[in-house]
């Protein structure tokens, strides 16, 4: 019988910090009017952080701007 292999307590926050990532990543995209391209977890200095990429529609048929913008993880 094949053994499960045992999840440690360390896994958990990360991957709830990255669908809580994804979840601010889709908010500030609809506020910004623009599509969501990226959403990953990070730190910087010591605080973590989700880092958004939004990708908003260009003016006149121009190409869409790739917006990053840093989001507090609270």
């Amino acid at each position: 019988m094949p053994l499960l292999p045992q999840v440690s307590d360390q896994a958990l926050p990360i991957q709830l910090a990255q669908s809580d990532c994804y979840a601010i990543g889709q908010q500030v995209a609809a506020q910004n009017g623009g599509t969501l391209a990226r959403a990953s977890q990070s730190s910087r200095g010591g605080q973590p952080v989700c880092v958004i990429v939004v990708l908003v529609p260009g003016k006149d048929g121009q190409r869409p701007r790739r917006t990053e913008i840093v989001v507090p993880l609270n």
